[in-house]
């Protein structure tokens, strides 16, 4: 909703009425002048917050074109705009207080691979891991590497000139560039490549933005050649943005491209590169090599870089303590032998690729031969290696450091490694010297903090740990960005090495010195308003204005400061956010985050509600609202007593009236609680669990949608339901039904009770129900290999089927399986907010579990999602209160028993299986999914884990209308192809009820779980 101009201040009326000319103009893009988007887009991976007055997502070149030309009206001439791709920065490249212009949502398009002449042509918000695996299968990828690839954009990388691991031998990206689109601030679009005098004085010769900066480059570059040769370092990691010492290319032809790559923003928006691409190294094998020492392993880098290998990176001991306690660990565990009183403090990551495997194994042998001789020898720092070979197994390791960023932001306590000297770069011979000196710096201030980064080209990632919510803390921002200012200098090197300057621009002066002036010139010439993107990298001479400074910004501390600690406290699963992005994750075939891939709508994400959340806790704190107390009296309060002032409340909704919380409602409810962010965000940011505790308290004020309480109490009505099935699913399956249920109560394909009645089938077949008296009658023998399965609502009473064969199945494999009685889980409660519900429902659950926990007999879960609420919502529910009785997935257990699995009398015809594994399961049990390949290949079956994301069904997010449109498309992200595939169809398996809801609801195709294969063979095994 766009506030009344009455309820605004003259600044943001201006905005308006700008955006909305822009959007009469013809502006075809979307444009977001609401209150969410704006807080969204106020932070990025810094430690800055700014709250931009709109966020505009332009479509292509023209909308581009119309926004700027309607800034050089004279009315407009003081307007912002600043360029944004993935929103990866650390140091607050793309914050600002005027119009974030987001280039990532509409224009990111590959244009054109020429696969002979080895380029491409691409759209500045296309991904780079997007792009890399475009032209992967032409054995072609685009080279500089970042970690945060699968969500920075090719414009983000150009406009920060990013670079990597690996960059001693790629380089940066502005050397991979070949010519760019740049839409300058009078419209003129600039194609900018190397061009030879003749085309220089042609363009110079004009009356435009370009021709006036051509000629203010070149005269720059001829005049003050000396003055630039002196004061631009020779390192790999050579200053980024305006760069005067690489106008001239070493043939001699002028390249404007220097200054515009690294130029964020502050010179045009560069809207469309051609950009060179490499061959795909066909060998690669990387030494994982182990310290005693984090400082051993920095001067031991020094040697390593004579053995010329593609990359060396280095992990200090506090990152690799992070990854143990990260699902990446399990991926990378092999990699890492667990020895008797070895105390890892650091690691070199040494990589070698080649396309001749004899030349790339013959490295691996020289580097671990002097290894070996060193640990003879003794007296080194190194302790142990271990090989990774082939590409899969090295991404597995680069896959660890590249979460490295995240992974320091999930330290424990208020005290988080945050970044603002971070990327610091030094010759690399000064490396070892320069950390020890930054280490002594910290120290002085008693901080800890964390280490990683490239020491081939001398640049280390250093965040140290400040929790800037406590005021006292906030100096040191200033006093040891000073000192490590000095520090660089001292050793002849950069306080910019990697990441751009951003709000570290202030430091620009001292450093460019005498040559400043002309930097500013660079800037004027661009733009001589100062409206893109100011305060970064320089400022017009003409105008004054001033660079912003470190300690002069808002920071995102001062901002959560404001709310009570107990409030935090509630909110804590989104508290911590540090914005580096991780949801941003492009790749389809990931879980990470669905709703955010369905709809490319950075609301719609971990980060993005958690920046929510903490806007609207300090908005509720600064009404004095105690969220705590108000959340006992949601829990204590009468239906009927608060139905009127919720009935008011929702009236006026309807009515417009605006209340920041209705915006946080709609991000809220686009989630679908699929907790893959719990798994896979490095600061496990949790979603689901803060947006119930939202929803319990939106709730008390407003009314709930009907469908919320059908939803609910669908665990409760089930029994009664399946009394009387097919009555049921006549109804369900009428279209008009359909209809009614969609428009006016909100859900949408209902699924259909299974007809098969559990309780006569149990009792048809001896399947036994857990009770105490059955359980006490066991023998020794018996209760050895007893197992209790616990019923969830899904499968027992639309799945019927998957229970019955789930017990026949471990019968036939020799198991004692006994059926818990049923009960309802309450995980649909909790997703929707029923905190109170839930808590009770949950508490009856756990009563009677406990009862039978009681036997010591082991319990397993059929449904990945329904078993897992077991290990998170009710152990979080229950911490202090009670013990929740450990439940595993069915494939956990199972794999215990290989012992006892190995002899069964299984025939199997070595058939291949491919598994689709429900997102919950993947990405907050990782190390089950290995767990029934292991069960398949011990019972004379292959299993093929397929690489998909989310399904789009969640529960019952999927049969809500509101996200029918969203959930098809997130199905046809990744399981559409799937199912279509005809060679795989006959083969796939499918752990989550929601999962094959979904395929037989888009497809009508019936995928059978893991289990219900095992007792196909074991059938066919007792025939023979």
């Amino acid at each position: 909703m766009i506030p009344r101009l009455s309820e605004v201040s003259p600044i943001q009326a201006k905005y308006l009425s700008f955006i909305e000319r822009l959007k009469a103009s013809g502006f075809l893009g979307d444009t977001n002048p609401d209150y969410a988007n704006r807080v969204v887009h106020s932070t990025d991976n810094s430690i800055y917050q700014i709250l931009p007055q709109g966020v505009i997502y332009p479509k292509n070149i023209q909308d581009i074109q119309l926004l700027v030309s309607l800034s050089n009206q004279e009315e407009f001439q003081d307007i912002v705009l600043s360029p944004r791709g993935g929103g990866t920065g650390t140091n607050g490249q793309s914050l600002t207080d005027g119009l974030v212009v987001d280039l990532s949502k509409h224009m990111n398009r590959i244009l054109e691979i020429n696969t002979e002449e080895g380029w491409a042509r691409v759209e500045a918000g296309v991904v780079k891991d997007q792009f890399n695996k475009a032209i992967k299968p032409h054995g072609l990828f685009f080279a500089p590497e970042l970690s945060t690839s699968n969500r920075a954009t090719i414009g983000g990388m150009i406009n920060t000139d990013a670079s990597g691991q690996g960059s001693v031998m790629y380089g940066k990206t502005r050397d991979h560039v070949l010519s760019l689109k740049t839409v300058l601030l009078d419209g003129y679009l600039l194609e900018s490549s190397p061009i030879n005098d003749d085309s220089l004085a042609k363009i110079q010769s004009g009356s435009d933005y370009s021709a006036h900066a051509h000629r203010i480059v070149d005269s720059i570059q001829k005049s003050k050649a000396q003055e630039i040769k002196d004061t631009f370092p020779a390192l790999n990691r050579c200053l980024t943005g305006y760069d005067l010492a690489h106008i001239r290319t070493e043939d001699g032809r002028f390249n404007m491209n220097s200054v515009l790559c690294g130029s964020e923003g502050t010179l045009g928006f560069i809207v469309e590169a051609k950009v060179n691409l490499l061959t795909i190294p066909t060998h690669a094998a990387l030494v994982n090599i182990r310290y005693d020492s984090f400082e051993g392993s920095l001067r031991h880098a020094r040697k390593l870089l004579a053995a010329k290998p593609t990359s060396i990176e280095t992990v200090d001991s506090k990152v690799l303590g992070l990854a143990k306690g990260d699902s990446i660990w399990n991926s990378v565990s092999e990699f890492f032998p667990q020895h008797t009183g070895e105390n890892i403090q650091g690691i070199n990551l040494v990589e070698y690729t080649g396309d001749d495997e004899q030349d790339v194994t013959e490295k691996v042998k020289i580097l671990t031969d002097a290894l070996d001789i060193l640990a003879k020898a003794g007296g080194s720092s190194a302790i142990g290696y271990t090989i990774a070979m082939g590409h899969e197994n090295v991404n597995k390791l680069w896959a660890m450091r590249k979460k490295s960023v995240g992974l320091l932001g999930n330290a424990k306590g208020d005290k988080r490694p945050i970044p603002f000297v971070e990327d610091t770069a030094v010759p690399p011979e000064n490396l070892a010297d320069f950390i020890m000196e930054f280490r002594a710096v910290l120290d002085s201030y008693h901080v800890q903090y964390g280490m990683f980064g490239h020491v081939d080209a001398g640049v280390l990632h250093v965040r140290p740990a400040l929790d800037l919510k406590d005021e006292s803390q906030e100096p040191m921002i200033r006093e040891i960005t000073d000192k490590v200012v000095a520090l660089t200098q001292k050793y002849n090197g950069l306080l910019w090495g990697e990441h751009g300057k951003g709000v570290r621009s202030e430091y620009a002066p001292a450093f460019f010195g005498k040559l400043y002036p002309s930097i500013q010139q660079v800037k004027g010439a661009f733009d001589p308003r100062n409206q893109l993107n100011p305060g970064k990298i320089a400022t017009p001479f003409e105008l004054g204005a001033d660079l912003l400074k470190i300690d002069s910004v808002p920071l995102r501390g001062q901002f959560d400061r404001q709310i009570p600690l107990k409030n935090r406290d509630q909110f804590k699963e989104g508290m911590y956010c540090n914005g580096n992005g991780a949801c941003y994750n492009f790749d389809p075939n990931d879980a990470m985050c669905p709703s955010w891939k369905g709809t490319r709508d950075r609301r719609h994400s971990p980060k993005g509600r958690a920046s929510l959340m903490r806007e609207w806790l300090r908005g509720m704190s600064a009404q004095d609202v105690d969220t705590v107390r108000a959340s006992k009296e949601a829990k204590s309060s009468h239906f009927l007593i608060s139905f009127l002032p919720r009935l008011k409340n929702t009236l006026a909704k309807r009515r417009g009236d605006y209340d920041f919380s209705n915006e946080v409602h709609d991000a809220m409810m686009g989630c679908l609680a699929c907790k893959s962010c719990v798994g896979q965000c490095p600061i496990k940011v949790d979603v689901p669990e803060f947006r119930a505790n939202f929803l319990e308290l939106y709730y008390s004020r407003y009314l709930r949608p009907v469908k919320d309480y059908l939803v609910g109490s669908l665990e409760f009505m089930m029994p009664t339901m399946a009394l009387f099935p097919q009555p049921y699913n006549w109804i369900v399956r009428r279209r008009w039904v359909n209809h009614v249920s969609s428009k006016y109560i909100g859900l949408t394909d209902n699924p259909t009770l299974s007809t098969l009645n559990l309780k006569k089938e149990m009792s048809r077949r001896g399947i036994r129900l857990a009770t105490p008296l059955a359980i006490e009658s066991l023998s020794p023998k018996d209760r050895s290999r007893a197992v209790i399965v616990v019923q969830d609502a899904f499968t027992s009473y639309f799945e019927t089927q998957l229970v019955l064969d789930t017990m026949e199945t471990l019968s036939r494999l020799g198991f004692q399986a006994y059926l818990a009685p049923y009960m309802p889980n309450g995980k649909p409660l909790h997703v929707h907010g029923f905190i109170k519900a839930f808590n009770n429902t949950a508490r009856k659950n756990l009563d009677m579990l406990q009862r039978l926990s009681f036997y010591g007999l082991p319990f397993i879960g059929i449904d990945p999602s329904m078993t897992l609420t077991y290990r998170a919502e009710y152990t979080k529910a229950f911490s202090n209160s009670r013990q929740v009785p450990k439940i595993q997935l069915m494939q956990e257990w199972l794999a215990q028993k290989s012992e006892h699995l190995i002899k069964q009398p299984l025939m199997c015809d070595n058939s291949t299986y491919h598994l689709m594994t429900h997102c919950t399961e993947k990405t907050n049990a990782a190390a089950s999914i290995q767990d029934w390949q292991k069960i398949y290949s011990i019972l004379g079956l292959e299993l093929k884990v397929e690489n998909v994301g989310c399904c789009g069904m969640a529960g019952t997010y999927g049969h809500e209308s509101a996200n029918q449109e969203t959930s098809k498309t997130i199905y046809d992200l990744s399981w559409k192809e799937k199912v279509d595939n005809p060679v795989l169809i006959e083969k796939l398996v499918a752990t989550g009820y929601s999962c094959r809801s979904q395929v037989k609801r888009f497809d009508d195709v019936a995928i059978p779980h893991p289990i219900q294969v095992l007792l196909k063979h074991l059938r066919e095994a007792t025939v023979d």
